[in-house]
């Protein structure tokens, strides 16, 4: 088996296992693929058909505000599926844009695909629930509570427990975008926890 969907194997056990028939139909779902840094994986303002697995890079998911400033809202590193989900479901054009920040290897998922597959194996349906509580919901509450809630300095704080595995290789620049600050504030802070 090719390391990408090795890989994949692996992280999907972690939520609940799969059937060789499930990991079958997952398997004719997806497509292995290089992306260069820089660039756009699914663009704002279109209509995606895929998510992607993250064998090896990083990638952001930002929107942009009218006057053209980005605003980052999530990153993925291996192990991670990025897309833009609600638009998948809904059929509707993108709100966000994902974008390499690394040359990256992935594997695209072809959506209409998985949602077959999802609705004939329980146990797929299984994992996908799994990763949907883990990450969409119990991962994604306290962001949004926290950029309601917590002044700039305890986000902060915050994002170095969430990104600590991946903060060195982030340019101060998307971490600032993701807390909703000013990189100059975010040296600010640095200095002041320092």
């Amino acid at each position: 088996m090719q390391p990408h969907y090795a890989h994949l194997e692996r992280v999907i056990n972690t939520y609940s296992p799969l059937s060789q028939q499930a990991w079958d139909a997952y398997l004719g779902c997806c497509k292995a693929r290089t992306v260069v840094k820089g660039e756009t994986l699914y663009s704002l303002g279109e209509k995606p058909n895929s998510f992607a697995f993250v064998h090896t890079g990083l990638f952001r998911a930002f929107v942009r505000g009218e006057n053209g400033d980005e605003f980052n809202k999530n990153f993925f590193s291996e192990g991670r599926f990025p897309g833009s989900m609600s638009s998948l479901l809904t059929d509707e054009n993108s709100d966000l844009e994902v974008q390499a920040l690394e040359d990256s290897e992935i594997i695209e998922i072809n959506h209409q695909q998985y949602r077959d597959a999802l609705f004939k194996f329980p146990d797929l349906m299984i994992f996908h629930i799994h990763y949907l509580e883990a990450h969409w919901l119990i991962e994604k509450e306290p962001r949004e509570i926290s950029l309601l809630q917590l002044e700039a300095t305890e986000r902060y704080l915050h994002f170095l427990h969430k990104f600590e595995l991946i903060l060195h290789r982030l340019p101060q620049f998307h971490i600032a975008s993701y807390l909703g600050i000013t990189p100059t504030q975010l040296s600010r802070i640095k200095k002041k926890i320092k």
